[in-house]
């Protein structure tokens, strides 16, 4: 896969995450701020929210390592 190809691949997985269903937290903090406002309950939207931004931090480190 050439450069430019992983470079469109990345930007349209970021733009899906801020369209989908369950919010993807912009920061550590919006999620653990959210974490401890639920006090515990809907464990399932809470695990999907931080597989989603753990998702998007990787997705955010491979673009910095493929700028020019």
């Amino acid at each position: 896969m050439k450069k430019e190809d992983l470079k469109v691949f990345i930007e349209a997985e970021l733009e899906s995450l801020e369209r989908g269903i369950v919010a993807t937290p912009n920061t550590r903090e919006d999620l653990e701020s959210f974490a401890q406002a639920n006090h515990g309950s809907n464990d399932t939207l809470l695990t999907q929210m931080a597989i989603q931004f753990g998702y998007k931090l990787g997705l955010e480190t491979l673009s910095e390592l493929l700028k020019d």
